[in-house]
């Protein structure tokens, strides 16, 4: 069985983080320049919640707040959803699709270890799926690898 574990040795360990007190503005640039759709969000370092595009979307514009002085601890998602590096992927999908999130920090032992993102599930599964169809070619053909 596939893990969290498996995703982390192949992407890294990396995650883009924010301090509980910053500013929504300054999380949505953050995130504009790295390209990406969440920022983890940390008092200390423990993980408090999580900020994504749609909590900008439904929490700040929509309600009409101001980003420059709106903290981001005020509209983040909390309590967030994690999970571990022994995890399965399957659970990792279950719980993201019960809960309809697209990103899970990895915490183990109290600590932030990385995050498994849906689109980090499909690109492991695809990669799964183009070994497997490889294997089967070769056996198929009598060709080696």
């Amino acid at each position: 069985m596939k893990r969290v574990q498996n995703i982390l040795e192949r992407k890294g360990t990396a995650v883009s983080s924010i301090g509980e007190s910053a500013t929504v503005l300054e999380a949505a640039r953050e995130m504009n320049r790295q390209r990406i759709g969440s920022l983890v969000v940390l008092k200390g370092d423990d993980v408090i919640g999580i900020f994504s595009e749609r909590d900008i979307l439904t929490r700040v514009v929509a309600v009409g707040l101001d980003p420059a002085t709106t903290a981001v601890n005020a509209v983040m998602t909390t309590p967030v959803a994690c999970c571990k590096r022994e995890s399965s992927l399957e659970e990792c999908k279950a719980v993201m699709t019960e809960l309809r999130v697209r990103h899970l920090p990895v915490v183990d032992e109290g600590r932030l270890q990385g995050i498994v993102t849906a689109g980090d599930l499909m690109a492991f599964e695809a990669k799964e799926h183009e070994h497997t169809i490889e294997h089967l070619y070769h056996y198929l053909y009598g060709t080696s690898p």
